[in-house]
């Protein structure tokens, strides 16, 4: 059996790229800079825990290769981690720090439906507060996002039954809205952590 691990993320606002400023006016507008504030601070504090709940499964990181969220396949993955970690993602200063133990970074996602999504997401936050008449385009995007969401989970599957090897344990950060486990061949048994409650469930083939 080969085995991966799911790591369960939140996007700090260093991960969105251009999409930050817009999120961030977004969420203060319809919930308040104290909430915004207060979300910030919940997704410092997951990433903290994350950070423990990793050093404790006491891995062999020279055995460990890592997959991630938003992750293209091209040439510079240990470029693009790197500049997002000095803007300051806790995801990507970990990323950086398990590689600089000896873990192994391998693009995960397809370039094309990266950039698909980011066009629609850019749609769908134009869009909010948009008037009722609007509302059966907003439906139509989301559906869109799901679709392309299920695409983004097949490739991800894919990637990582290429690229896992049997002496490999893999590592993969990726937002719960995603689905993995009825995607991945039988031989790779994948375990989900739960870093806010420190417990795992190893999901059924």
């Amino acid at each position: 059996m080969r085995h991966l691990t799911w790591i369960p993320i939140i996007h700090s606002p260093e991960d969105l790229g251009g999409l930050r400023d817009t999120v961030q006016e977004a969420y203060t507008r319809r919930r308040g800079k104290a909430q915004w504030e207060a979300y910030l601070a919940n997704v410092h504090k997951l990433w903290e825990e994350i950070r423990l709940m990793i050093d404790e499964l006491g891995l062999d990181w020279a055995r460990v290769r890592l997959y991630q969220d938003g992750l293209p396949v091209c040439d510079h993955e240990e470029a693009i981690v790197g500049d997002l970690a000095k803007r300051g993602s806790p995801n990507h200063r970990l990323l950086a720090d398990l590689i600089n133990r000896g873990a192994k970074l391998t693009g995960t996602e397809s370039p094309a439906l990266l950039i698909e999504e980011y066009e629609l997401n850019r749609r769908i936050l134009a869009e909010r507060g948009a008037t009722p008449a609007a509302a059966t385009t907003s439906t139509r995007i989301h559906q869109q996002a799901r679709r392309l969401l299920d695409q983004r989970d097949t490739f991800i599957a894919t990637r990582i039954a290429e690229t896992l090897q049997p002496e490999e344990h893999g590592l993969i950060f990726l937002g719960m809205l995603h689905s993995l486990e009825r995607r991945l061949p039988r031989d790779i048994q994948l375990d989900l952590q739960d870093p806010a409650g420190r417990r795992d469930r190893r999901f059924a083939k």
